[in-house]
């Protein structure tokens, strides 16, 4: 069954302006999320980023964050086994990154860099 990497994007103001109560119960939704994903053995891994900029590096140069032309940033990351694209949209449609204005970028691993 193939990967599929769902990559979370967003705006961070926007989750600088929810409260210590509101915050939580997002927190609670994303691991409700990844507990139903582990437990229907679809879910493979994730990780949140750092609340840094990061590095980019083109050719030999090496700069900060490639946030400069955008607000959206990528927050963290969702490895998904899916039978295809279709079945992995259906997955994450009801990821709560989508309740909270964030974008999901899914795309398929290259098969011979998976490894279950």
């Amino acid at each position: 069954m193939p990967n599929y990497f769902l990559f979370l994007y967003d705006d961070p103001s926007g989750w600088a302006k929810l409260s210590p109560e509101e915050m939580q119960k997002a927190l609670e939704k994303y691991i409700a999320w990844g507990q139903k994903a582990t437990a229907a053995g679809y879910l493979r891994g994730s990780h949140r980023l750092a609340e840094d900029v990061g590095k980019v590096i083109r050719g030999a140069k090496v700069t900060d964050g490639p946030y400069s032309e955008t607000k959206e940033i990528l927050g963290g990351y969702y490895l998904i086994a899916a039978d295809n694209y279709d079945q992995a949209v259906q997955r994450t449609l009801d990821h709560p990154h989508l309740e909270y204005g964030g974008t999901i970028e899914i795309r398929q691993v290259h098969p011979m860099h998976e490894q279950e």
